[in-house]
């Protein structure tokens, strides 16, 4: 893979009236589903597309994740029993010395796991590491088709941050490091590890074939994208050709760690509250949202005149100071994107 992007420092910016007014709209509208004895999943999707608010964001990706049930007398037991089952999958996987013990998916993981947002001192901390670790080797073990694959560390981040961020309020995980750990003690850190597992394990179910070998499913998307690009941006897709640049080159990272290395963390939270929302969000719906991101950055790429600053540019694009409002124009342009292409899939298998 190419090297990780550095993470974006910028604290994010503080929402204008418009977005405050629809936020506090959308909460009221979502406390008032909560409140049903039986939660209608489908108008939580609608509700959800446009963005969470933090404080529903961890109860809310657990349904959305249907990993918590609509209803409500069964949840707590739910938590209760797949978080058990969570622990002893790792009793009976995680056993370094063990005689099933796979010692070289270990070494992968162990090996993988400090790149992950290495300049954010938090996942430099040494149970945030074992606690990836365990989360990946278990997942690993259990679906042998794909095992572990460089870049899955990525993926868990999201939900790691979410669920902590349920027991630790208001901190801004990019310059925290060990203290935020101080105030969680070992149920609820238990309780974040289990519910991160399930959580990237549905995701990881709807493509797994981005991870199997030869990656079939990631060189499907970049070639879709590539199609794409060709039709709604014909003279960013000529001035790529010219210059020699395939779209594996840039896009491979794109599709394998579904932009995590493109956009800042904060940007990846809110675009995943559109994806979970989504039928398909981190298959189909993200092939939408890298074309709606590469053509957001059309004009300054035509200005490149050659191969090395053309992928420069797109290897490092610009989004340190990118917050919710990139992100909601992004996922719109996505979705106009779906609604022109996704009935006529002829258009993206064309060369």
């Amino acid at each position: 893979l190419p090297p990780q992007r550095p993470p974006s420092a910028p604290s994010p910016r503080p929402p204008n009236a418009n977005h405050r007014s629809k936020l506090a709209l959308r909460t009221r509208k979502l406390s008032a589903l909560l409140d049903q004895s039986v939660i209608d999943l489908s108008e939580v999707r609608r509700l959800c597309w446009s963005g969470i608010p933090d404080h529903f964001r961890p109860l809310l990706w657990r349904l959305l994740s249907v990993y918590l049930p609509p209803r409500k007398d069964q949840q707590a037991s739910t938590l209760s029993r797949k978080r058990e089952e969570y622990f002893r999958f790792v009793g009976q996987h995680f056993r370094q010395g063990g005689p099933e013990f796979n010692e070289e998916t270990y070494r992968q993981i162990h090996i993988d796991i400090p790149r992950t947002n290495p300049l954010m001192p938090l996942f430099q901390v040494r149970e945030v590491q074992e606690l990836y670790e365990r989360v990946l080797y278990v997942w690993a073990t259990r679906h042998p088709a794909s095992g572990y694959v460089q870049g899955l560390n990525d993926l868990v981040t999201p939900f790691f941050v979410v669920f902590l961020g349920e027991v630790v309020e208001g901190v801004d995980f990019v310059g925290s490091g060990p203290e935020v750990l101080s105030s969680v003690n070992p149920t609820q850190l238990r309780a974040i590890e289990a519910d991160t597992y399930w959580c990237v394990s549905k995701l990881l179910d709807g493509i797994q074939d981005n991870y199997t070998f030869a990656q079939p499913g990631v060189q499907t998307k970049v070639r879709a994208l590539r199609e794409l690009i060709k039709r709604i941006d014909i003279a960013l897709h000529n001035h790529l050709e010219a210059h020699s640049i395939e779209y594996l080159q840039f896009a491979f990272r794109w599709m394998h760690n579904l932009l995590m290395r493109e956009i800042p963390l904060r940007c990846a939270v809110r675009l995943w509250d559109t994806y979970q929302s989504e039928p398909d969000g981190f298959a189909t719906f993200h092939l939408y949202t890298c074309a709606a991101f590469l053509v957001h950055w059309s004009d300054e790429l035509l200005r490149q005149q050659d191969f090395q600053s053309l992928m420069t540019m797109l290897q490092n694009l610009p989004t340190d100071d990118w917050d919710h409002e990139e992100i909601d124009m992004l996922v719109a342009d996505a979705y106009r994107l779906k609604f022109m292409f996704a009935d006529a899939p002829s258009h993206l298998g064309k060369s």
